[in-house]
């Protein structure tokens, strides 16, 4: 199927729209509690629960809808000074860091979570962005909790790898150590004016390749789901960009997608969700709660992993981007 610009645009345009309207209902806006600010990390499940990394992209949604008329640029400019404020004063912070899951209302930790470096970073880069847009004390503010992140702490020395995550309770896990979502970590690692890290922890992860259906050297992620591609360039325009390995982030998640939209089609027998106008794998609610939909080249077994559930958001997310890529004037595939 393919759709004329304008079907696309309206697609776009609605999706976009839909996902501003989440950011703006799913919120805290009781100032008379502590977790002002703070974003539900899903709904209607644990309508007290929220995600650090859910504030980190209402942040951009408050410049959407700034952008688009859908919010006043007082509102919205609100709403960011007296969110940061919250991680500023009354969010429990270690080293810098947050803890994954919060309660809404009194911006206390949930479920013995993790203090998460991942999640800390997708709100930090969320906070970096509106500093840049309003400018002023916002700035300050998103300057000052980027400047209190003390990275080193968080590296593994031994291994010259970020840890996966900590806990009061039983210390530091796991690592990240091949390619996933957490390319931001080591901007933002490296470039910090306070607590920077050496650069050559971006060279001390795994790259592993592998061929999909005639996709060559695709560095995949451990669950192939979309998001991992996709996250750190919601941030961080890589385009035309290379490391000096040659390393071209940008082309690898379009290498990646044409995988996943590859494997729907291969595997359209297995589930007949699955087709060449329907696929998208990636992480999101399905009937058994939240999975990590995925698709090859991956190192899960992806029979167990998957269930037929298809994202929208998985296609539509990476569509507008491979668009101006190809400098598309009239129609897209979706």
């Amino acid at each position: 199927m393919r759709l004329g610009k304008c079907t696309q645009e309206k697609i776009l345009q609605k999706e976009l729209k839909g996902c501003f309207q989440f950011f703006n209902k799913e919120i805290n806006l009781d100032k008379q509690t502590d977790g002002y600010g703070l974003i539900r990390d899903k709904s209607p499940y644990h309508k007290d629960i929220a995600s650090i990394a859910s504030v980190g992209y209402s942040f951009a949604a408050l410049i959407i809808g700034v952008e688009h008329g859908w919010l006043s640029y007082e509102k919205a400019y609100d709403r960011a000074n007296k969110t940061l404020d919250t991680f500023l004063y009354n969010i429990e912070e270690i080293h810098g860091f947050y803890y994954h899951f919060i309660n809404m209302r009194t911006a206390k930790r949930e479920w013995n979570c993790e203090v998460s470096i991942i999640d800390t970073a997708i709100f930090i880069c969320g906070a970096l962005t509106i500093g840049e847009y309003f400018g002023g004390e916002i700035k300050k503010k998103a300057d000052t909790l980027y400047d209190r992140i003390d990275w080193e702490w968080y590296r593994n020395k031994q291994t010259n790898q970020f840890y996966m995550g900590y806990t009061k309770e039983k210390g530091f896990w796991g690592s990240w150590d091949m390619y996933g979502e957490q390319l931001m970590l080591y901007i933002l690692s490296v470039a910090s004016k306070t607590h920077p890290v050496e650069i050559s922890i971006y060279e001390d992860f795994e790259k592993k390749k592998q061929d999909y259906k005639g996709i060559r050297d695709i560095i995949f992620t451990y669950c192939g789901t979309l998001f991992t591609y996709q996250f750190s360039h919601a941030w961080i325009d890589f385009r035309n960009t290379k490391d000096k390995n040659g390393i071209d982030w940008f082309e690898n998640s379009v290498k990646a997608t044409k995988a996943n939209r590859e494997y729907c089609i291969q595997n359209s027998n297995m589930y007949k969700t699955y087709s060449e106008n329907s696929w998208g794998l990636t992480a999101c609610v399905g009937p058994d709660g939240y999975k990590s939909y995925g698709a090859k080249p991956c190192l899960v077994d992806l029979t167990v992993e998957n269930d037929g559930t298809v994202t929208p958001c998985g296609a539509i997310r990476i569509d507008c981007i491979y668009a101006r890529r190809n400098n598309a004037n009239d129609e897209v595939c979706i």
